[in-house]
């Protein structure tokens, strides 16, 4: 799950999934952000809209997946990937491989409910009846950052790179 494995392509994708988190971002949404690449072109973007939507499933995933299958007018995206801005969740990971994507790439880790690796890897159990090929931590820093940002002044604190300021 190393940076090694990603190629200028990758990160030029995960910038466009960057560029949709910060969109999430401005709307007050948690900064996540998707697009799903095929041939290095993206066919579909998404990004966080469950709070204006009122919809549990408005996940960046979701949103980028929707999107590509209407471009590619089906629902096989066999030969497309997602590159996504945190990782996946449950029902995120199981998208992917409804979807049938060849792979699925993200930046930052989700050590709480990430299911493409850290607290399960859907994508990759062979139980299921598609493998979907799983890498983390591209461009993660810049990811990482988005969400730390975002958590730290929704609990009204300082983010965690500035110091702590005295209250006396």
């Amino acid at each position: 799950m190393g940076g090694g494995r990603f190629t200028d392509a990758d990160r030029a994708m995960m910038a466009e999934a960057i560029r949709e988190a910060r969109l999430a971002l401005d709307a007050g949404e948690v900064p996540v952000g998707a697009v799903v690449a095929r041939g290095g072109e993206v066919v579909g973007r998404g990004r966080n809209r469950r709070e204006a939507s009122g919809d549990p499933t408005a996940h960046a995933e979701i949103e980028a997946i929707r999107g590509a299958a209407v471009a590619i007018g089906g629902w096989r995206l066999s030969d497309c990937a997602l590159y996504v801005t945190m990782e996946p969740c449950a029902m995120c990971a199981g998208a992917a491989v409804a979807a049938r994507l060849s792979r699925l790439a993200y930046g930052a880790r989700d050590a709480r409910s990430g299911c493409a690796g850290s607290v399960y890897r859907i994508p990759e159990d062979p139980a299921f009846n598609h493998f979907c090929l799983c890498d983390g931590g591209l461009l993660a820093d810049e990811c990482e950052a988005l969400l730390k940002g975002f958590f730290a002044s929704e609990r009204g604190a300082a983010p965690p790179c500035d110091p702590p300021v005295e209250t006396r």
